[in-house]
């Protein structure tokens, strides 16, 4: 499912990997949660990505939760490929696409330091993987410690014709998308979807720099299919208002390294995953965590019926 960039707008939620007490995935839930995701108006959904603890998963189950997506989800999926060596990342690119999959995600390894090994890495990504695999540019500096500058972005943009997406999750990145914008304006860098992530913490206002959508994980995205809409509405302060609304709980769930068990335990609340349990290693909250979490949705479900449990 090849598509150009304009589809890659609205919410593209992040899929979490559910997974049993045992530590098997959960193809129920699995079902359940791409099911969720088309019922409250999601645009597209990504898998496979960091939050999806792809790294512990087994190929053979990578390629079935692709699958189960793209048949029950229905629209564009994107699935992170990233991986230590080039055979690894072909070989799951193409799998991807012959499944279904809209483009894949490339985030850039650790050991890039300057900005011609950075763009000298994407060229020969899209070398491995086939220049007719469309693919999402993840600049996620507080997890990769890579530094990707505007010009570096346009760079790899405009040498790369495949590349269809930015997913910006560079903190502090409003004014890079601005800028990003304002080189699109002046026909100096060519079409390019930009969707934001970093957990959404940042959504109101990336929206306000012309950002096309969310590309990220929470426990509420239906709150991220509403602010998007409130934006490209123009209807500003309904957007900001629904997001203070979500803050505190978005602020604990952005935690490093505790932010996946808050999202599953919430999810799991609400009866999306029959488990908050992550395939080891993997953490877990402590009781008073959990205790905090139920206080921050009790808060919010005055606001937000939704998080009533």
């Amino acid at each position: 499912m090849s598509i150009g960039t304009k589809a890659y707008t609205g919410v593209f939620p992040i899929a979490p990997t559910p997974f049993l007490a045992d530590g098997n995935v959960d193809w129920v839930s699995l079902d359940r949660l791409f099911d969720f995701y088309g019922k409250i108006g999601a645009d597209g959904v990504t898998v496979l990505g960091i939050m999806g603890e792809a790294p512990k998963l087994e190929p053979h189950e990578s390629l079935e939760i692709l699958k189960r997506a793209v048949r029950i989800l229905g629209k564009p999926v994107i699935v992170g490929v990233s991986a230590p060596g080039f055979a690894a990342m072909r070989s799951l690119a193409r799998e991807a696409m012959e499944a279904g999959a809209a483009s894949v995600m490339i985030a850039p390894p650790n050991t890039l330091r300057t900005d011609d090994q950075i763009t000298g890495y994407y060229a020969q990504a899209v070398e491995a993987i086939g220049a007719d695999v469309p693919f999402v540019i993840q600049d996620y500096p507080l997890i990769t410690s890579v530094q990707m500058t505007p010009g570096v972005i346009r760079k790899i943009v405009s040498d790369n014709p495949s590349c269809v997406m930015l997913k910006a999750e560079d903190w502090p990145g409003l004014e890079k998308i601005s800028l990003l914008r304002k080189w699109q304006q002046e026909s100096s860098l060519r079409d390019l979807a930009i969707m934001t992530a970093n957990g959404g913490l940042f959504l109101d206002f990336e929206m306000d720099r012309g950002a096309d959508g969310s590309n990220t994980g929470y426990a509420f995205p239906e709150m991220l299919i509403d602010v998007v809409a409130f934006a490209k509405a123009g209807q500003r302060d309904e957007a900001h208002d629904l997001f203070d609304a979500h803050l505190p709980l978005l602020r604990y769930e952005q935690q490093p390294g505790a932010g996946l068990a808050v999202r599953k335990y919430v999810m799991m609340k609400r009866g999306i995953l029959a488990s908050d349990a992550q395939r080891k290693p993997g953490g877990t909250l402590s009781a008073t965590a959990k205790a905090e979490v139920d206080y921050l949705l009790a808060r919010l479900s005055r606001v937000d019926g939704r998080a009533k449990m």
